[in-house]
């Protein structure tokens, strides 16, 4: 394969619209921008159990994802989106989807802290295990980096 055949994956950031993924969507777009790559922004959506079955109530997580991932995107992009971006939502856990996504990436770009868990602790379960896991190199973006 010749220099000019040679193109990079994309780089995949995981999404859930907290701080720290925005700005991981952010540092992802400058390094596809400087990869001369794609963006592929996922975001990972599951049923969750309820404990209490005395209240029916109309759950669509796949559409919250949806709009979870456009407010992101606009957050971190404004009206520009970057070109090539490529939105992505799936079902599943978010570590196994964004660990199988990695198969395929350049780049796998993470917050460090979602929502949920526990504040203050310096990875969430999620950055923890795509640094851990992944089938290529995991950037962990911290929001508390970004002023």
């Amino acid at each position: 394969m010749t220099d000019t055949e040679t193109t990079c994956r994309p780089i995949v950031v995981g999404v859930d619209g907290s701080p720290s993924s925005i700005l991981a969507l952010q540092r992802a777009q400058q390094l596809a921008a400087a990869l001369s790559t794609t963006l592929e922004a996922v975001t990972v959506w599951q049923y969750q159990p309820y404990m209490d079955t005395g209240y029916v109530v109309e759950v669509e997580p796949a559409k919250n994802a949806e709009t979870i991932l456009a407010e992101a995107t606009a957050a971190a992009f404004g009206t520009d989106l970057p070109a090539g971006l490529k939105q992505v939502v799936r079902q599943g856990s978010a570590a196994k989807v964004l660990l199988e996504a990695s198969h395929d990436a350049e780049i796998l770009v993470v917050g460090s802290r979602g929502h949920g868990g526990f504040v203050g602790l310096l990875l969430g379960s999620v950055s923890s295990q795509c640094a851990e896991h992944a089938h290529c190199p995991v950037l962990v973006v911290h929001a508390r980096d970004h002023h």
